[in-house]
């Protein structure tokens, strides 16, 4: 188990990612937490601020108690907020947020709100994930890391389809008509922006209806809700968007239809089964096999999501779609192979050099 300290070396990496959000002296930042938040990040935040000459304050709210018939992972949608509006108004008023809630705010219902900002100005605003300071150290966004996601958010914005395929089996058609397409680099410089810390990859959120086929997840693909990697293979029927039927017999599929039961059953619909988002990751600092070094409890495994060549498929609620769930899973995986109308941008599980090399050059 690792020490949650303070460390003059995470104090400097702070302060590097936040010199890459262009934070200046006598700045107002908020940093916003909950009492279930790691500690170490919202003092670390604080003192890297303070020693860049910011005039940052912080926000704690309580925790708010589990409404859900299981626990909710990697949502990216707290609900410590809980709409209060003196909480939203604070935010709204700052130039630049941390985001230290354990969830995050990427999706929270009050981000709107707060992004329309207040007083004539707009914030920006940076999730850092629960994860230990040794992982955000390793993490540090590398600059050049926005060309590539931008060019590969292009590429999607371009597509009319993504097809996604691999040798265990894997056989997936999306329709990219429609969608919204994000991108993640780690760091947010401008009015308005939204990103976290680790970032490096860019996903679409389909409509309505646009994914049809297989997915096969193999030994060594990972489920993010439940911090593992799978020791068995699963295979996913996928129609009009939702998974019909999973194959497997070994405890990691078991796991994964309890996980996906439980929320029809607490709900009353099956929008937990259907695709919220799909996408590749961009980041070479990242590592696939980061969550064998960490303890469950000193890693979110945000650094997943994001590794270079992995295909992120991603079930739960969906806006695009017009689909509402807290039911929620990240499942990225190696070795496949991924095409934008026909253009092969990952290949194997490694992303195509060309595919990204307008971006890296601009």
């Amino acid at each position: 188990m690792l020490i949650e300290r303070i460390e003059h070396k995470w104090i400097a990496a702070f302060q590097r990612t936040f010199a890459l959000c262009k934070v200046q002296p006598g700045e107002v930042v908020a940093i916003v937490a909950e009492s279930q938040s790691r500690r170490v990040n919202v003092d670390l935040a604080r003192l890297a601020l303070e020693a860049m000459g910011a005039r940052p304050f912080e926000i704690t709210i309580p925790s708010p108690a589990l409404t859900g018939p299981a626990p909710v992972r990697s949502t990216g949608a707290t609900d410590a907020l809980q709409q209060l509006g003196p909480v939203v108004a604070a935010m709204a008023r700052a130039s630049f947020i941390v985001d230290c809630t354990v969830e995050g705010m990427l999706h929270a219902p009050e981000l709107p709100r707060i992004m329309q900002g207040a007083d004539g100005h707009v914030p920006r605003l940076l999730m850092i994930s629960n994860e230990h300071p040794e992982i955000l150290e390793r993490t540090v966004p590398d600059p050049a890391l926005e060309a590539v996601v931008r060019q590969a958010m292009r590429s999607l914005r371009s597509a009319q389809t993504m097809q996604v395929s691999s040798a265990g089996g894997t056989q997936l058609q999306i329709d990219l008509q429609g969608a919204v397409v994000g991108g993640v680099w780690g760091f947010c410089p401008k009015p308005g922006m939204v990103s976290h810390w680790p970032g490096g990859l860019a996903l679409a959120f389909p409509q309505a209806g646009a994914v049809n086929g297989t997915l096969v997840m193999a030994p060594g693909d990972v489920n993010l809700t439940f911090k593992c990697y799978l020791r068995d293979r699963i295979t996913l029927t996928i129609e009009n968007d939702s998974i019909t039927h999973i194959e497997g017999t070994g405890v990691d599929a078991d796991m994964m239809r309890g996980y996906y039961q439980a929320w029809e059953d607490q709900e009353g619909h099956r929008a937990a089964y259907a695709v919220s988002h799909v996408g590749y990751g961009l980041n070479p600092q990242a590592r696939w096999d980061a969550m064998a070094f960490y303890d469950k409890r000193d890693c979110n495994g945000t650094e997943l999501r994001a590794f270079a060549g992995n295909f992120l498929y991603s079930t739960g609620a969906n806006e695009v779609a017009g689909r509402h769930t807290l039911g929620h899973f990240d499942l990225p995986m190696r070795g496949c192979t991924i095409a934008l109308d026909g253009q092969t941008v990952v290949d194997q599980g490694v992303v195509v050099p060309t595919a990204v090399a307008q971006g890296a050059g601009s």
